[in-house]
């Protein structure tokens, strides 16, 4: 891709975008295909891949490869996804009672549970501090990644990781004493 292509699109021309998702998608869906399990999260990853290079194209340095940079940035994507993977399973395999609550939340014979369930984590969440209390709701209820998180609470990324640790480990205390 030429430079003045690349000016196009840092412009906001939208034909000039889809003619670069259309040249440089098909590779990247491709490398991220052999690499994740499922087709589906291939295609929200090159997809996330896109929307990244977007929004920093301005970042790319004349004398680096278009296509390098794209593969660079689907290989952090993909590592953020089965980091967060492992995280999830982590989490549920330290915390069964998240196993018990995933299980039974939809089933509809469970509904007293169900309230008594979530009461009880409304109640928990009301009992830590406010900073881990904000942490655990804007990450796992509205899904915010940990990196916007950073931003959120003015942290490093390894500081607001730190937090999020302290902060499930708080809940996960206030719960069990609950």
């Amino acid at each position: 891709m030429s430079i003045s292509f690349i000016k196009r699109i840092i412009a906001g021309d939208s034909k000039a975008v889809v003619e670069f998702y259309m040249f440089y998608s098909p590779k990247i869906l491709s490398y991220l295909s052999k690499k994740l399990p499922r087709a589906e999260d291939a295609q929200e990853l090159t997809n996330d891949v896109f929307l990244e290079a977007i929004d920093s194209l301005s970042l790319l340095k004349k004398e680096q490869s278009t296509m390098s940079w794209l593969y660079r940035i689907a290989h952090n994507k993909m590592v953020d996804f089965y980091r967060k993977s492992k995280i999830k399973s982590i989490l549920l395999s330290q915390m069964p009672f998240l196993q018990i609550i995933a299980s039974e939340i939809n089933q509809p014979e469970f509904q007293f549970e169900k309230n008594k369930i979530r009461d009880r984590i409304e109640s928990t969440l009301h009992s830590i501090s406010q900073k881990y209390r904000n942490i655990l709701i804007l990450h796992y209820e509205e899904e915010i990644p940990v990196k916007e998180l950073a931003k959120i609470f003015n942290l490093s990324f390894k500081a607001t990781e730190s937090l999020l640790f302290r902060a499930r480990q708080s809940f996960k205390l206030a719960y069990e004493r609950a």
